[in-house]
């Protein structure tokens, strides 16, 4: 693929999430994520393998139907209200089909399916946006819906995926697929508060995004598409694993890195609106997504397999090292001490 279509495409993927994000009419919001979801399918297919052709193919019928929901959803609310504004969400129907829609795009369970194995097909570029920058549109409808959404269901949805999130990753070798239940399990704690506090909600996307830019840019730069892979990066790039290791622990919500301040003010707010039975659920279920950090973790930097391997191993990083990943590894480690000024925002 040429620089010129890579621009044209990443260009189209910030025009689309800028017009959902600033819409405030259904056919527009609609018409932003049409142009995300067909500026990255030839991203996903780019390098014309099988399994990204596959990828492609999934990614482009799950969101096609999502989108044709959410439209659905917008109009049917339109032709009992007489408004066709995303903020005049009234009618109880559409308030279950619009949470519907937007679980299937996020990937909640159990609309999860289609998730790891577009990031499987994929490179690691582009299930970086797939991870990221595709998952703000969704969540912005959410953000701006949230005091008519189906409280129960998207509760029950974001209890599944935390716990889905974590029991599918442990054993999983595929860094790309450990990282798919890993956004599943997170988008679950975002979607679990979102009604009750739609800022901390936006709060714990932006320091998930953090993460997991520092994260996939780390692997990609290693080239490390598998668990024996990774467990050799320490002997090419010492320092890039000790950073992905440190990554990985605050992506898991280990104090005192960055990644415990969102885990622990979701489960402050859900104590404050008196539902400790659910944050104590999804507090138990979150150590099933920490062993699978902490195991990627060790084997990232304290020990080579125990057991001889038929893979050849590759001793030399052919990547450049990016740098953004320094900046980003900073901030996804060291912004705990913020923590008093966010709970006085939140």
């Amino acid at each position: 693929m040429t620089p010129l279509a890579k621009l044209i495409f990443t260009s189209s993927i910030l025009l689309g999430t800028t017009i959902t994000i600033t819409s405030s009419h259904w056919v527009a919001a609609w018409i932003g994520l049409e142009i995300n979801t067909l500026s990255i399918i030839p991203l996903i297919s780019k390098s014309h393998h099988p399994r990204a052709i596959e990828a492609t193919t999934k990614y482009f019928l799950v969101q096609a139907a999502a989108s044709a929901l959410l439209l659905f959803s917008g109009t049917t609310n339109a032709w009992y209200t007489g408004q066709w504004d995303i903020t005049q969400l009234s009618y109880p129907p559409s308030c279950l089909l619009l949470t519907t829609a937007i679980a299937i795009k996020l990937g909640l369970v159990p609309f999860h399916f289609w998730f790891p194995e577009v990031l499987q097909g994929s490179s690691f570029t582009t299930a970086l946006l797939l991870s990221t920058v595709m998952k703000l549109p969704p969540i912005t409808i959410l953000l701006i819906t949230s005091h008519s959404l189906n409280s129960t269901l998207l509760t029950s949805m974001s209890i599944m995926s935390i716990a889905l999130g974590g029991w599918m990753g442990l054993n999983q070798t595929q860094t790309r697929k450990i990282m798919a239940f890993s956004s599943i399990s997170h988008i679950g704690w975002m979607a679990i508060i979102i009604i009750y506090n739609p800022k901390l909600s936006l709060l714990t996307f932006y320091i998930y995004t953090l993460m997991t830019v520092s994260i996939f840019l780390t692997m990609d730069t290693t080239n490390t598409m598998n668990l024996p892979a990774l467990m050799t990066s320490w002997t090419k790039t010492p320092a890039l694993s000790t950073i992905l290791m440190l990554t990985l622990l605050s992506l898991a919500g280990l104090p005192p890195l960055t990644g415990f301040l969102p885990k622990w003010l979701i489960i402050q707010e859900l104590i404050k609106q008196e539902l400790t039975t659910t944050s104590t659920t999804i507090s138990l279920l979150s150590l099933l997504s920490l062993f699978f950090y902490l195991r990627l973790a060790y084997c990232s930097t304290i020990t080579l397999p125990p057991n001889p391997s038929n893979k050849m191993k590759q001793w030399a990083t052919k990547n450049p090292t990016n740098i953004l990943i320094p900046t980003f590894a900073s901030l996804s480690i060291s912004l705990l001490p913020l923590s008093p000024m966010m709970l006085t925002n939140t």
